[in-house]
């Protein structure tokens, strides 16, 4: 019995080793079966395979789908007119000769980028391209996944910089849309079609996209068909919108610009004799914002239209230009004035030396006191006019008797005029002048000479008139005050009416835009 017993027990002990054995055995041959399998799957491919053809050739065409994923946003140039990313480039599309047989732990196959080079791939191309870059480090940047329906997916890491045709009417509180466009470069829309694969979905960013001068407020996606003479083309549109961000224009031009302005108004409380420190002060400033306008314009293209910040930095130079311009009109009005008032000072004191000429002419003449003396002042029966031409044809010519003519006249007229045309003296003051020259004879003071004409009456005191101090109705210094009221005014003014004018404006809002969150 015990024999009987050992003999079954090492019997089932045998068996329990060959199972196992057997079980080993066969999951190593499964594991050679699969790994030979996927190579013979890859292998078999190829076997009628031609690259140069695309799936369903002659039939329906080949429908691709394409996503992005913008992995960061490097640069967008105003003065180059392009924008540079990094982004992964997915492709989606059916080729049914690549199709194989769905196993447990089998329905897709990831190979790398040398398969690529064996299958037919689409030959999409970016429209907008100036440079593109494929990545190597370590190896080349792409995948190829296959699944078992025969539906592809291409993804390979590209840096791209594009053209962006930038509108800087608004510059610097501007948004811009920089579109990236995808088009197959030999297949018409009857071969190939493009669609994005995701929907709204098929652009994506990722969250740590920045820029220094451009907030990414979002993107949109678009799907058009470009007419071309050699066929009509299905093309694809990603766009991108930016918008830039005013702190660093504020900190850089905005606020030095404004600054030099308001130098530019310190002159107008400097002493208008000041004349080296005002002009020196409003070059400088002039200069300045010359400079300033230089600088802000070498960064950006050429353009031909006027941004919003040529026009402000336009009314600052005005401004600071203006105020140079009225010193210039502070020293001519001062000096028109000073000119004026030297003639007029001139006329006053030529007027008094005449005067005083015909005065000491009337008292130097002897003649008239002894003419007097002999014939009496009623002995000439007046003379007519200031020549002295007689109107009593007694009286002798003035021809034949020149010095009694000379006499004669000032001792008839000297009451109304002095020396032809000299000032005239009052009535009271003639006859004492008269009684004067005659002292042998005085003079009643109601008499009057026969033939002179009637005294006229006495004239008014003579008013002392002020030297001019105005030009057209304004001080030297009052330029300086209106200036000083009317500048910071305008510039205050035309301030608000900027900033409301071009924010306002300026904030476009642009349809189906997916926002950044």
């Amino acid at each position: 019995m015990l024999v009987k017993k050992m003999k079954a027990s090492l019997l089932g002990a045998l068996l329990a080793i060959f199972s196992g054995l057997w079980m080993v055995t066969d999951g190593l041959m499964e594991t050679e079966d699969s790994a030979v399998n996927i190579s013979a799957i890859l292998n078999q491919f190829m076997v009628g395979y031609d690259k140069r053809v695309r799936p369903n050739y002659g039939g329906i065409s080949v429908t691709v789908g394409v996503s992005l994923y913008i992995l960061s946003i490097g640069d967008l140039s105003e003065k180059f007119m392009d924008f540079t990313f990094d982004m992964y480039f997915r492709q989606f599309w059916h080729d049914p000769r690549l199709a194989f047989e769905q196993r447990p732990n089998l329905n897709k196959l990831v190979v790398g980028a040398e398969y690529i080079k064996l299958i037919w791939v689409p030959d999409t191309f970016f429209v907008n391209e100036k440079v593109a870059l494929f990545h190597q480090a370590t190896t080349e940047n792409q995948f190829l996944r296959i699944m078992h329906t025969g539906d592809i997916l291409r993804s390979i890491r590209l840096t791209i910089k594009a053209t962006c045709p930038l509108d800087l009417q608004y510059f610097p509180m501007d948004k811009q849309m920089c579109t990236l466009e995808i088009e197959s470069f030999g297949y018409t829309m009857s071969d190939l079609k493009f669609r994005w694969e995701d929907g709204e979905k098929s652009v994506q960013m990722s969250p740590d996209v920045s820029l220094p001068q451009f907030n990414v407020l979002g993107h949109r996606q678009r799907i058009v068909e470009a007419s071309l003479s050699s066929g009509n083309y299905s093309r694809l549109l990603a766009d991108v919108q930016f918008d830039r961000a005013l702190g660093y224009y504020v900190i850089q031009v905005y606020i030095p610009s404004s600054l030099i302005v308001v130098m530019s108004w310190v002159s107008f409380w400097l002493n208008r004799g000041a004349a080296p420190a005002r002009v020196g002060l409003g070059v400088t400033t002039v200069l300045t914002m010359t400079t300033l306008m230089a600088s802000v314009n070498a960064a950006l293209p050429k353009i031909s239209y006027m941004k919003s910040i040529d026009i402000y930095l336009g009314v600052c130079f005005f401004m600071v230009f203006g105020a140079l311009i009225e010193y210039a009109c502070v020293g001519y009005t001062a000096k028109r004035i000073q000119l004026r008032k030297n003639r007029f000072l001139a006329v006053q004191k030529l007027a008094e030396e005449k005067k005083a000429e015909a005065l000491k002419q009337m008292n130097s003449m002897p003649g008239v006191e002894l003419d007097l003396k002999r014939h009496g002042p009623d002995g000439y029966h007046g003379c007519r006019d200031g020549r002295g031409v007689p109107q009593n044809p007694t009286m002798p010519r003035r021809d034949q008797h020149p010095k009694q003519a000379t006499v004669r006249l000032h001792s008839c007229c000297m009451m109304t005029c002095t020396l032809n045309g000299g000032p005239d003296l009052p009535a009271d003051a003639r006859d004492m002048e008269a009684a004067r020259r005659m002292p042998g004879r005085p003079v009643p003071p109601g008499h009057k000479f026969p033939g002179c004409p009637p005294a006229p009456p006495p004239p008014a005191p003579p008013t002392v008139q002020a030297p001019p101090e105005r030009l057209f109705g304004m001080k030297a210094s009052d330029i300086d005050k209106y200036s000083r009221i009317v500048f910071p005014i305008t510039f205050l003014s035309f301030h608000l009416m900027y900033w409301m004018i071009y924010l306002t404006i300026s904030n476009e809002i642009v349809d189906d835009l997916v926002y950044l969150e």
